[in-house]
């Protein structure tokens, strides 16, 4: 069985309901990403960090 990661959580917000509102909210995201806005969106972030990473290389 896998190890469970460490959470870091440096709020006074307790761990617990951290995962409260991500449960929440996952689901929503999850079909934001499956939609052809955010298909389409997170390949412009791609192309964004490929780009700001060849940039970086280069200097």
């Amino acid at each position: 069985m896998g190890r469970r990661k460490k959470l870091i959580n440096h709020t006074d917000i307790p761990q617990y309901e951290i995962e409260k509102i991500a449960r929440c909210i996952l689901p929503d995201i999850l079909a934001y990403y499956d939609s052809e806005e955010g298909q389409r969106e997170f390949a412009e972030w791609k192309a964004q960090r490929e780009q700001d990473q060849t940039q970086d290389n280069d200097t």
